[in-house]
């Protein structure tokens, strides 16, 4: 009906029904107008004392129903003189009546937490928080058949680990009380979805959420969901043509382009996107020091270049790949608001990532930032059983002089790699974070239906 009525005209062969909650409602005499909104919109209903069916009905309409509550409404289509299409309501039923109103129309649901705390009331008075989850929906969606269509497959892996790996990360523990075992909900897909790729899946991803007993911040959520994807015969640069390709075709999708607005910046997902060395972005802003990885006796010399940079907490640092790392986090980070790929990262904080095929002390690593946050994660996967338990040993004795976040040596894991591993390229997406992206989302919370809150007191 959008350009079939004018002003003031009425289809009376049309029989509309429509149901939804009533947003607003004004009654005038012997007339009432309600604003009733489904999932699609909303739309108004008009109802006449004259025109409804059955004794008393307008009588009922203005006695029991309140901003909040759910009616069904039959009649013709009509547009008002003022041009707004309406239904001209014959009957009208209540489906559900709402025993608490709605928020202030005129001061709406404004509290950020009560936001979060109250999210279906979120949900029904914010219409751009609807379309951010509705977003959030195509996104994985799409994601999901981008990868289907390239011939991965979608295998689940558990929860519940014996001992938790894949990253560095502190678990959450539990209990398994009829197997008498102590577990931690998993911090990554990793080794599982590594395992199937030994057994001979050549691509494999899984799409779910990940749990890590850590801070809380306008980033960060303990409870998130992540892509970690794995595909044979491949390495770090076919994950960023990868990675490239899956973020550039939805973004196309969701967004209607590939120029975005993220707060106060415009973002271009343009490929190419910048790709640069840790070593050589860290040099931009330290340019009177060379941090040598391979050139261990360089360490006082690295910390005092950071500690003059304004890095902090560098003093205690046991290698020049971790000033180096650090010097990158504190300096670079936070200022790469277009795409960039930071390439090939010191061995000591990559204990899952094959060494660089040229360049020693390296590995063959990416990150993807944007908007002066971390985005994605890649290796060259390490495929040497051996190199792999040194590193598991090198983390397990972080671990023991206190590192809650290091892992301990996983038997399981070693003994799958030492079937044979293919070469292989890994890759994980956050999810929350890309939607924040896409929907030009402030806080991680913003992009999560029901985010984990302290309890009022």
């Amino acid at each position: 009906y959008s350009d079939n009525l004018e002003e003031g005209e009425e289809d009376e062969d049309a029989n509309v029904a429509v149901a939804g909650r009533i947003m607003t409602r004004r009654v005038f005499g012997k007339l009432a107008f309600f604003t009733l909104q489904d999932e699609t919109g909303t739309i108004q209903l008009q109802f006449d004392k004259k025109r409804l069916e059955g004794d008393g009905s307008f009588k009922q309409l203005k006695d029991w129903t309140d901003g909040g509550d759910i009616v069904g409404c039959s009649g013709t289509i009509r547009r008002t003189d003022k041009g707004e299409l309406t239904v001209y309501a014959k009957s009208w039923t209540m489906l559900t009546k709402a025993a608490l109103p709605l928020p202030d129309k005129y001061h709406g649901l404004s509290d950020v937490t009560k936001r979060y705390r109250q999210r279906q009331v979120d949900l029904i008075v914010n219409p751009d928080v609807r379309d951010t989850f509705r977003k959030r929906a195509l996104i994985q969606s799409r994601m999901r058949r981008i990868l289907d269509d390239m011939g991965f497959l979608e295998i689940e892996t558990p929860v519940l680990h014996s001992q938790s790996g894949g990253a560095e990360a502190k678990p959450f523990e539990t209990y398994h009380n009829s197997m008498d075992m102590d577990l931690t909900l998993r911090i990554a897909t990793e080794l599982h979805l590594k395992r199937l790729i030994i057994g001979g899946f050549e691509r494999v991803y899984e799409l779910g959420r990940i749990f890590r007993n850590e801070g809380i911040s306008t980033r960060h959520n303990p409870e998130f969901t992540s892509i970690e994807l794995y595909q044979a015969y491949a390495d770090y640069d076919d994950m960023m043509d990868l990675t490239e390709h899956l973020v550039c075709t939805i973004a196309d999708e969701v967004c209607g382009g590939l120029t975005i607005p993220y707060g106060d910046h415009t973002v271009s997902l343009q490929r190419p996107w910048r790709r640069v060395t840790m070593h050589d972005i860290v040099k931009e802003q330290i340019p009177d020091f060379d941090f040598d990885v391979n050139n261990p006796d360089s360490l006082p010399q690295a910390i005092e270049a950071a500690s003059k940079a304004g890095v902090p907490g560098v003093g205690d640092l046991k290698s020049v790949g971790d000033v180096l790392n650090v010097c990158f986090e504190e300096l670079c980070e936070p200022k790469l608001i277009q795409p960039t790929f930071v390439i090939d990262y010191p061995v000591e904080v990559s204990p899952l990532a094959k060494p660089h095929r040229s360049k020693a002390g390296l590995v063959e690593r990416f990150e993807l930032f944007a908007v002066g946050r971390e985005h994605a994660n890649s290796f060259s996967e390490l495929t040497d059983p051996v190199d792999q338990r040194v590193r598991f040993e090198a983390q397990a004795a972080k671990r023991a002089a206190g590192d809650e976040e290091a892992c301990d040596v996983d038997e399981d894991f070693l003994q799958a790699l030492e079937q044979g591993m293919p070469p292989t390229g890994g890759l994980g997406i956050g999810i929350d974070r890309l939607v924040m992206l896409l929907t030009n989302a402030p806080s991680i919370r913003d992009v999560i239906a029901f985010p984990l809150l302290k309890p009022e007191l």
